[in-house]
């Protein structure tokens, strides 16, 4: 979806579109358009809109409104990219092309224009590369939305935050790939070609280097296939001077559960258990396009889970790179395998201040918080406080969950250090939990299990079913708040 900007009313499109509060309609809207609203009984409440046709010099054309609600109370900018999300819904496949916003009038700051384009874009965006049977009246007809008469300023913080849709959209892009397309090694190179000449440093280790490192636990995980694995770091370094501070995303990028094998139902989703890497990859693919000001290092462990001849096996014991030993109770807890040593290896490589990983982690997390929330674990009260903030800000919701000594006999294994997962009560807190113990002394860490809102059955305010792209605005928003702040 391409976005442009202009302040002249000749040679409007056919299509022009408003965004309005919870009231009556704009002073200057035709009487007969009025008229027609109310007998639709359109009041501009959230998600609400309403096309009428007018005759003008060009001929027939279309105006739309979009209800945005009351926009007096409540998160005004989640409520002007819903009203946004909704107007390029309607007409994504109208055949129309282009939609002109016309923000003349509208009483909205820059910020708040800014949010208007940031909602149309990101709820235009589909990934259609294998749909080759689509009829014309499927196809999205709409590539542009046209900023018209934007509040000074729009422009400008638009650069930025087409900075942040293109990270989004490049998470759901991976996200959304089949495992046939997007595996470790390929996982790595579309990254690289993503972000190449923008400055951020890439480290690749393989098999043999991670060998090498004694990551046992991350190559337990990957044995059992015949896609190799890779440990992939991304730094962005638009600082200098302080400790970086560490994202870290579980990739694997296919898990059948290995030897402990998944049912055959649903396991086609398994595509996007790299969800936490891809939420990485994007969030480091936006902060080098708007040059954040900040020393950030994205690691992304990735591997695929498969059940073949050399799989790791229930009980068997791997030794993870800082040392400790892991009974491998269920070879489908493998995400935490694969964390435990990639967050090791950043502490060892890069010394960060701050870590927070992002994991499809437990399906447990979905039974507590279902789609709307994803879990918070967190060492650090003001970190959590902080990554509360910016996902509320941006509409990337998350919900706090306990960790604490007590949840540690859970794990404890009568022959390793630790087993991979306790009993069924409590799933996602004792995944947490074993995470923690991988976490250096004064490193404030957070973990986000992410499981039940990186994909989504049905459409959303910003976003079509299938991946969401959760957590690259969240991420966006923190090292605004905190690291740029």
């Amino acid at each position: 979806m391409n976005i442009e900007f202009a302040a002249s009313r000749t040679d409007l499109p056919r299509l022009v579109g408003r965004i309005v509060g919870e009231g009556p309609l704009p002073q200057g809207t035709p009487d007969l358009v009025v008229q027609g609203a109310a007998a639709a009984r359109f009041a501009g409440k959230a998600g609400q809109t309403f096309e009428a046709f007018v005759s003008g010099p060009a001929g027939l054309s279309r105006l739309a409104f979009a209800g945005a609600g009351d926009l007096a109370s409540g998160n005004r900018r989640a409520a002007l990219e819903r009203a946004a999300g909704a107007l390029v819904a309607k007409y994504l496949t109208s055949g129309e092309e282009t939609l002109a916003i016309d923000f003349a009038g509208s009483g909205l700051s820059a910020e708040e224009a800014t949010a208007v384009l940031l909602g149309a874009r990101l709820r235009a965006w589909q990934y259609l590369v294998y749909r080759t049977r689509l009829k014309d009246e499927q196809k999205p007809s709409l590539k542009t939305v046209v900023a018209l008469d934007a509040p000074e300023g729009t422009e400008s913080l638009w650069a930025v935050e087409s900075a942040v849709a293109e990270g989004v959209e490049f998470t759901r892009e991976l996200v959304t790939e089949p495992a046939n397309v997007i595996y470790p090694e390929s996982f790595v190179a579309r990254c690289q070609e993503r972000l190449a000449g923008t400055g951020v440093e890439i480290v690749v280790l393989d098999e043999q280097q991670m060998a090498d490192l004694g990551m046992g636990a991350l190559l337990g995980v990957a044995q059992g296939s015949v896609k190799k694995p890779r440990l992939l770091a991304m730094r962005w370094k638009g600082k200098a001077g302080t400790r970086p501070t560490a994202f870290v995303g579980k990739g694997v990028c296919f898990d059948t559960g290995g030897i402990s094998i998944k049912p055959a139902a649903g396991m086609e989703d398994m595509k996007w258990d790299m969800g936490g890497a891809a939420t990485v990859a994007g969030t480091m693919l936006t902060l080098a396009r708007r040059k954040a000001e900040a020393d950030v290092i994205g690691v992304c462990g990735l591997v695929e889970n498969m059940p073949d001849g050399n799989a790791q096996r229930p009980g068997d014991v791997v030794r993870s790179m800082n040392g400790q030993t892991i009974e491998v109770i269920n070879t489908d807890a493998e995400g935490r395998l694969v964390l435990c040593d990639a967050l090791t290896w950043v502490q060892k490589e890069y010394n960060p201040a701050t870590i927070v990983d992002l994991a499809t982690l437990t399906g447990a997390i979905i039974i507590s918080l279902g789609h709307e929330h994803a879990g918070m674990f967190a060492n650090d009260d003001l970190l959590a406080s902080q990554l509360d903030a910016a996902g509320k800000a941006v509409g990337d919701m998350l919900w706090r969950m306990p960790i604490g000594p007590a949840y540690d006999k859970l794990i404890d294994s009568p022959i390793a250090d630790m087993k991979n997962v306790g009993p069924r009560y409590g799933g996602s807190i004792t995944a947490a939990q074993f995470l923690a113990r991988f976490i250096d002394k004064g490193v404030a860490w957070a973990h986000l299990d992410i499981a039940g809102t990186v994909w989504i059955d049905k459409p959303g305010a910003t976003h079509d079913k299938g991946a969401t792209g959760f957590g690259v605005r969240l991420l966006d928003r923190y090292v605004r708040d905190v690291l740029e702040g």
